[in-house]
């Protein structure tokens, strides 16, 4: 599933291709997404403008026409490409934006849990956005407020740190990779983290994406970043997927368990 550094490799991808380029047409080829793609009101209000700038919201790409925003979501196996516009359709393109220069940016979907909306709202008023914690990397996102969230919980860190209404974009390869590094057991209660731990868990969380997306996200089944090609940041994992493998720390046994119904990877010795 693309997560916020792939989300984010994606907008820093498409950026200086479609931006400021006349769209010239939309081509929904198959509406039937996770919420119907509002087919008329794309094809009436796109024509004839021009995105003036795309930004990431959490795992929403915003693409502002400057009176009004495409909103996407890449769901559990999208991308989002730039390729010439004769290129022949594949299988999963279901909606396309034809641009000026021959080009147009495809949504390719195979499982159809992605999104393509439209509003003339600012975005960060959007039902689907209004709710969400703050970015990762941004100044909001302090060991103080992740203390503050963590105060008499009894549910799982990790479950917590992957809840956007405390922060986005922590999915699940980062959460437990961000807990391995910062040397907590992702099944402790939340309420037991210290002001220390908290600490060390927020930079962990900051510096396990910021390599993630430096690296271009991580190479799973379905994701292919913008131009193609597939991230890198799976070579850098410590923990997860590597169940039985020993730990790259202290030999010790990595260990699996299940938490909020998701594959939880972790080093009983590393992480207390």
């Amino acid at each position: 599933m693309p997560e916020l550094p792939e989300v984010e490799t994606t907008c820093r991808g498409i950026s200086p291709l479609v931006t400021n380029l006349p769209i010239t047409g939309v081509r929904v080829h198959d509406a039937r997404l996770r919420w119907p793609v509002p087919v008329r009101r794309l094809e009436q209000r796109l024509p004839g403008s021009s995105f003036v700038s795309v930004r990431r919201r959490a795992k929403y790409l915003l693409l502002d026409t400057g009176r009004g925003h495409v909103i996407i979501h890449l769901g559990m196996s999208g991308s989002l490409r730039v390729v010439d516009s004769d290129t022949p359709l594949e299988k999963h393109d279901h909606v396309e934006i034809l641009l000026a220069d021959r080009h147009s940016l495809r949504l390719r979907d195979p499982r159809r849990f992605g999104a393509v909306l439209w509003t003339e709202e600012d975005p960060a008023l959007h039902k689907l956005i209004a709710h969400l914690g703050p970015e990762p990397l941004g100044p909001d996102f302090t060991s103080e407020h992740l203390h503050r969230a963590t105060r008499k919980r009894r549910q799982a860190i990790k479950s917590v740190i992957m809840d956007a209404r405390t922060v986005v974009g922590v999915g699940n390869i980062y959460a437990c990779e961000s807990l391995f590094r910062a040397g907590i057991r992702p099944g402790r209660a939340a309420g037991r983290l210290s002001r220390m731990e908290s600490q060390r868990l927020t930079a962990e969380i900051r510096q396990v994406l910021k390599e993630a997306i430096h690296a271009g996200g991580t190479t799973l089944r379905d994701f292919a970043n913008s131009d193609g090609k597939p991230g890198y940041f799976k070579q850098s994992l410590y923990v997860y997927g590597r169940e039985n493998e020993a730990c790259q720390r202290c030999d010790t046994s990595i260990k699996r368990r299940i938490i909020g119904q998701r594959s939880t990877f972790y080093c009983p010795d590393c992480q207390k």
